[in-house]
C-alpha cells in the first residue's frame, strides 16, 4: 500500500515552507522503504524552494541529504534488510545504461539523473505527471541501487549532510588525486567548505582556508587547515601567488575569481561546486600563462560516495550540524542566507508534528 508521509514542502516562490501531506508509493520488489530520521539542508534547497533557477514545480518537498533505518523491503532486495542505517542523496535513479551510468558515474547520466526531488518520478503514477519529493519527510522509498549503507560509527544525524556536501567535495578530492604533498585551499568555510578541510587533511594534503574575514580561523585549524588567509589582503594573496594544486571554490554566490586564479601553481585546477546564479568573469591570460584550469563537479556516483562514507568512519568525520526541529526550517533558510549556520542545519524529522 501506498505510504502516508508527512513534510515540509514549498508551495510557492514567495511563501514560506508549510507542513504538506501526500503519498509515498507501494514499494516494489526492487524498492528499500526508510523511515528518515535526520534531513540536511542544503543551499540548494533554498535556490529550488525560491526558483532561483527557474523551473521549480510546486509542491516541492526539498532535501537530499537523507538519513534514516529501514522498514521493509522488496521481494529482489538482496543489499538491505529491515533496521539497517542508510542514507539517500541526491539522485534516486538514473538511465543505467549510458557511458556515465555504466562507468558508476551516474551523476552524469546522459538523458538526466532522477533527482531526489523535483525531476519527472520515473516510478511515479501517472508516469511522467509526478515529481519525485525529498528529505524533509518522515518517510520516503528508493531504489536499492541508489540506498547508501551508513556505518555503524556515524552518527545518523551528522552523517546525513555527508551525502550531499560530503560527496561534493570528495568527488574532486579524488578525481584530482589529492593525498601526501598536495596543496589545496578551500574558499569558504560553510557546509561544502568545511567539509572539503577535513577530508583534503584526512588524505594528508596541506591545506589552506581563504575567507573574507578571520572570524572561522579557529574552527578551520581544528578541522585540520594549516594555513588561513583573508582573501582582501592583497599583500598575503601576493605572497601565495602560485602556491596550490587544487583549489576549492565552494562559493554559492556570485564573487570575484579573477584574482584566486593566480594562486594556482602550473597546471593547478579551481574546481567550481558552488551553485551560482550568476556569471563569474575570469580572464583567459592567467590561464595560458601557468596553463591552469578551471573545471565544475557534480556530487558523485553511488559507488564513489560509499567510499566516501567508509572513509568518513575509518578516520572519524562527520559534518558540524545544528540539530533543529521541521518548523523551524524557514529561519534556518532566513540564516542560511546570512552564512549563519555552523555548519549545516539538519532536520530532526522525529521531531514533525502530528
Amino acid at each position: 500500500m501506498p505510504i502516508a508521509t508527512r513534510a515540509f514542502a514549498a508551495t510557492a516562490s514567495d511563501q514560506p515552507l508549510s507542513p504538506y501531506s501526500f503519498e509515498r508509493r507501494d514499494p516494489g520488489p526492487d524498492d528499500v522503504a526508510i523511515a528518515i530520521k535526520y534531513s540536511g539542508v542544503c543551499h540548494s534547497d533554498l535556490h529550488i524552494a525560491k526558483n532561483d533557477l527557474g523551473g521549480t514545480r510546486y509542491p516541492i518537498v526539498p532535501g537530499h541529504e537523507i538519513a534514516g533505518v529501514v522498514t521493509a523491503v522488496g521481494a529482489n532486495v538482496t543489499r538491505f534488510k529491515e533496521g539497517d542505517r542508510v542514507g539517500v542523496g541526491c539522485m534516486v535513479d538514473s538511465c543505467r545504461t549510458c557511458p556515465a551510468c555504466v562507468e558508476g558515474e551516474e551523476q552524469y547520466c546522459v538523458p538526466g539523473m532522477t533527482q531526489t526531488y523535483g525531476s519527472p518520478d520515473p516510478k511515479g503514477a501517472p508516469v511522467g505527471q509526478t515529481i519525485t519529493q525529498g528529505g524533509y519527510s518522515d518517510a520516503i522509498v528508493v531504489d536499492q541501487n541508489y540506498v547508501l549503507r551508513i556505518p555503524d560509527s556515524l552518527p545518523l544525524d551528522a552523517a546525513a549532510p555527508l551525502l550531499c556536501a560530503g560527496i561534493t567535495t570528495w568527488s574532486p578530492l579524488r578525481e584530482w588525486k589529492v593525498g601526501p604533498g598536495s596543496k589545496v585551499a578551500v574558499i569558504g568555510l560553510g557546509g561544502l567548505g568545511h567539509m572539503a578541510v577535513k577530508l583534503a587533511a584526512a588524505l594528508g594534503a596541506e591545506v589552506t582556508v581563504l575567507s573574507t574575514s578571520d572570524r572561522k580561523k579557529a574552527d578551520a585549524e581544528r578541522m585540520g587547515a594549516k594555513y588561513f588567509l583573508i582573501n582582501s589582503d592583497k599583500d598575503a594573496m601576493k605572497a601565495a601567488a602560485e602556491k596550490f594544486d587544487l583549489i576549492i571554490n565552494t562559493v554559492s554566490a556570485t564573487h570575484e575569481i579573477a584574482s584566486h586564479v593566480q594562486l594556482l601553481a602550473r597546471d593547478g585546477t579551481m574546481v567550481m561546486l558552488g551553485l551560482t546564479t550568476e556569471g563569474l568573469p575570469v580572464f583567459a591570460l592567467p590561464l595560458l600563462r601557468r596553463r591552469r584550469r578551471i573545471a565544475g563537479s557534480l556530487i558523485g556516483g553511488i559507488r564513489e560516495t560509499q567510499e566516501m562514507l567508509d572513509f568518513c568512519a575509518e578516520h572519524g568525520i562527520a559534518c558540524d550540524i545544528e540539530l533543529i526541529a521541521p518548523d523551524r526550517i524557514n529561519e534556518a533558510y532566513e540564516r542560511m542566507e546570512k552564512s549563519d549556520v555552523r555548519y549545516r542545519f539538519v532536520l530532526d524529522m522525529e521531531k514533525l508534528a502530528a
